[in-house]
């Protein structure tokens, strides 16, 4: 899964550089192996955004960090150019992500397919796990947040500086601290998911469209 992603990754025409940051010796192994570029972290890190931050603070000449998450194996180059585009057109947010329409209903009340609302100059209002919005009244289009993002450099240093997050808490998403802060966070639309995994229903998923496209090894 980690070689998919990074090989995905890798056809990005933006990106610098990919490096596989893990506290992992065998995921750190294999990187390596198969040609990747990998950089051994703490154990202590309490989120993955803590791992980042370290690679960052030993790597000083990127203003722009974009963190990919490693279960990501269909992750498409064109959504990572996607939302490192909207960064770059837009410099004093701090932050990019990317969500994609939901056409499976059954996806707003999934609480592992984290639903994203904006404003009407592509910025987030929330992330949540339940659903939004309630359809209360209306039905509206509803949204699914991609786990991908992209940062000015220096606010990720600070990023751990931030206030500590109730939303963040209760809702187990690290990006509503920079919600709750007053940060900005820009969010790319794009018409195609990502085959990522968060369950072993998913991992099935990718296992047969893998498979179905002669990608399965």
């Amino acid at each position: 899964m980690i070689e998919w992603t990074y090989l995905n990754s890798k056809k990005s025409k933006l990106l610098t550089d990919v490096i596989v940051a893990t506290d992992d010796n065998v995921i750190h192994k294999t990187v390596m192996e198969f040609g990747g570029k990998s950089m051994l972290t703490s154990t202590e890190h309490e989120s993955g955004t803590d791992r980042i931050i370290e690679v960052t603070e030993k790597m000083d000449s990127y203003p722009i960090i974009l963190n990919i998450q490693g279960d990501e194996p269909g992750i498409s180059h064109n959504l990572i150019d996607g939302v490192i585009d909207l960064k770059l057109k837009n410099r004093n947010w701090e932050m990019t992500t990317a969500a994609t329409q939901i056409s499976n209903k059954n996806e707003l009340g999934d609480p592992n397919r984290v639903k994203v609302i904006f404003d009407n100059n592509l910025r987030a209002l929330y992330f949540s796990r339940s659903p939004i919005p309630s359809m209360f009244k209306k039905e509206v289009t509803a949204y699914r947040h991609l786990g991908i993002y992209c940062y000015e450099r220096d606010f990720l240093l600070s990023y751990n500086s931030l206030p500590k997050s109730s939303l963040e808490a209760s809702e187990s998403l690290e990006q509503l601290r920079a919600v709750q802060a007053g940060y900005n966070i820009g969010v790319f639309l794009t018409e195609h998911s990502t085959l990522s995994v968060d369950t072993l229903e998913d991992l099935e998923i990718v296992r047969r469209e893998f498979s179905k496209n002669n990608d399965w090894t």
